[in-house]
């Protein structure tokens, strides 16, 4: 039980369009959604749901704005249990600092000793889910209900 792998990275940049066209044009990654200030991408060869998240720093404008650089690193594990003993386990270590249902994914979120974030997920099966979850959202996450509504051995995307 533990994580599994790397699932995203999500950076503060100045100018997300340049980044964008930056990843796009030099990386071959492709755009999976753009927002006004956001945009989630993915890798060529990847059927993940995002690899990078790209997010307009604060300040943008400024010589050198607040924030760029690394926002937080996400990893993925395999079962909502395994999802619920890192929330028990952050919650402890007074390292869990918030979580949320974003539909395809169940996310805790958590801060090391130094202060850098990092979300633990839990994916639903691909082939499990539906139009419906597939719109971008931001929910209370109820990791119980959850295991209740998948069950406890499902294992979730890779």
């Amino acid at each position: 039980m533990g994580i599994r792998r790397l699932n995203h990275a999500v950076l503060n940049v100045r100018d997300v369009t340049r980044s964008v066209q930056f990843y796009t044009d030099v990386l071959g990654f492709r755009v999976v959604q753009r927002r006004q200030n956001a945009a989630f991408l993915r890798a060529t060869e990847s059927d993940n749901d995002h690899d990078l998240g790209l997010f307009q720093a604060r300040g943008s404008g400024a010589e050198r704005p607040s924030g760029v650089g690394l926002y937080h690193l996400a990893w993925s594990v395999g079962t909502l249990p395994e999802l619920a003993d890192f929330a028990q386990r952050l919650a402890v270590a007074d390292a869990l600092v918030g979580s949320s249902d974003h539909g395809v994914s169940k996310s805790l979120y958590g801060k090391d000793p130094d202060g850098l974030e990092f979300e633990i997920s839990w994916f639903v099966p691909r082939d499990r889910v539906t139009e419906e979850m597939s719109t971008p959202t931001i929910g209370r996450l109820d990791i119980a209900a959850e295991i209740l509504r998948w069950g406890a051995d499902l294992a979730g995307a890779p």
